[in-house]
């Protein structure tokens, strides 16, 4: 992987494949390695740019709160240091909050977009002070108890149950603290789907048990123009359980 610095940090990076750039931002817990499997499909077709959000996979660990703003701000650096004024910006889960985020933030150089198993929906209070008792569980007693909990929501599938596993087990505990704080405190941006003309993906399974189905429905419903793939009877890792429907998908991004 390559390795830059900014806004204090080293963030690092994947760079692969030609055409269209697309930044494709992982979940929670996790790093860019959840989208080996769909990289491969797609490297013909885009200049792929997968990064390890901050704190994650070879990416620095940041003590201080961060939130999901600083996420799209390393990512602007990352493209500025790449010379690409415009790209797709593609995120699963809490890579799809930050790809919102960035949206918000720098709406023109996004050329479009791709929800993967995400939500434009902020934490309601339940959720948010559970993710800040998990926080500081993980500071307490380290990232066991997250995997354990996490593996089997994940996916049905026991292969790639195992996979996941193995990917958030190399993670740090800073890094979920400081993901689960910048989740916590993340806004609702409804409103931005309005607001959206360029090409849209929205990609979601219908036995997701993190984050509904509803959701992505809810989130068809405020961009018409969005291209809508349900996948049937496939969990929360889209990108690992449907590689060739995911990547056909993200296709209507180039």
């Amino acid at each position: 992987m390559q390795k830059i610095n900014i806004n204090n940090i080293e963030l690092a990076y994947e760079r692969r494949g030609k055409g269209t750039p697309l930044v494709l931002l992982h979940g929670y817990p996790l790093d860019h390695h959840t989208w080996d499997f769909v990289a491969s499909l797609l490297e013909g077709t885009f200049d792929l740019i997968l990064p390890d959000l901050r704190g994650f996979g070879q990416s620095t660990t940041v003590d201080s709160q961060y939130t999901l703003d600083t996420f799209a701000s390393d990512i602007a650096g990352l493209l500025d240091h790449l010379g690409i004024q415009k790209a797709a910006i593609a995120g699963h889960s809490m890579g799809g909050y930050a790809a919102l985020a960035f949206t918000k933030l720098y709406a023109e150089r996004v050329s479009g977009l791709g929800l993967v198993s995400t939500q434009v929906l902020a934490d309601p209070p339940d959720r948010k002070e559970g993710r800040y008792k998990t926080a500081v569980d993980v500071a307490e007693k380290g990232i066991s108890g997250v995997v354990e909990t996490m593996t089997p929501k994940f996916t049905p599938d026991e292969k790639l149950q195992t996979s996941a596993r193995k990917i958030m087990e190399m993670q740090k505990p800073g890094a979920f603290i400081g993901a689960l704080k910048a989740m916590a405190e993340r806004m609702d941006m409804s409103a931005l789907l309005s607001t959206i003309k360029f090409p849209v993906v929205v990609i979601h399974g219908d036995e997701d048990s993190l984050i509904p189905i509803d959701r992505a429905r809810e989130m068809k419903s405020a961009v018409p123009h969005a291209h809508f793939v349900e996948l049937k009877g496939i969990g929360h890792l889209p990108m690992m359980e449907a590689v060739t429907e995911t990547a056909e998908a993200l296709k209507h991004l180039a």
